[in-house]
């Protein structure tokens, strides 16, 4: 079965003045598109087609040799992706529940964890992504992982391995953000907060710890 992108659950240009339309026309429709059609390609004719993206990215080592770097950068565009779309809604959202008690609790507060995470995202050279994950003991954590790499992945292919779920992820690629922001990430970063869904992050944080 070949994997698809879901439908944005939001208008092109729902997440303005954050993410202008036309970022998000391109990135969704051109960049997160490529990710999955050359993800399916690396697939085609593997048993790898009837496995979960998570199955395939934990497990990156044990993929054939040949078609691990494809799916590296892909498998990991088509999942990173996936999750920063779905954790973003118009106007944003409060931070509530059990996710506001951990982010106090593991990280010192919500300001604490934009402070953390805007410094992640702020200083991954080159591209990346900057994440707030789940540890296997089940603490919150801040994180950066360069180009399309995954938490999750094994710590060969620039992840930390099985058991490290992200539960938030900010694309710093410059697709993600350049058209309406150039050089100027750390405004991206701030916009970013605004329009965080985070009803959303916590139902994947519950999942993660469930």
């Amino acid at each position: 079965m070949a994997f698809e992108m879901p439908a944005l659950p939001y208008a092109l240009d729902a997440l303005a003045p954050s993410i202008d339309a036309k970022t998000m026309e391109i990135h969704s429709q051109k960049h997160w598109a490529a990710y999955t059609a050359k993800l399916n390609a690396a697939a085609e004719g593997t048993d790898l087609a009837g496995k979960t993206i998570e199955d395939i990215l934990v497990n990156l080592d044990q993929a054939p040799a040949d078609k691990q770097g494809a799916l590296r950068n892909n498998g990991g565009g088509y999942f990173n992706h996936g999750l920063f779309f779905s954790t973003l809604t118009p106007g944003g959202s409060t931070l509530a529940g059990d996710l506001a008690a951990a982010i106090d609790s593991d990280l010192g507060g919500l300001d604490a964890f934009k402070e953390a995470f805007s410094n992640a995202a702020a200083t991954r050279f080159g591209s990346g992504w900057a994440w707030l994950v789940v540890c296997p003991e089940g603490k919150l954590h801040v994180s950066s992982t360069a180009n399309q790499d995954t938490p999750f992945m094994p710590a060969a292919f620039g992840g930390q391995g099985k058991g490290y779920t992200p539960i938030l992820g900010l694309d710093v690629w410059e697709h993600a953000y350049y058209l309406n922001y150039q050089n100027r990430r750390p405004d991206y970063i701030k916009a970013f907060f605004d329009v965080i869904d985070w009803a959303k992050v916590g139902e994947l944080y519950a999942a993660a710890k469930g």
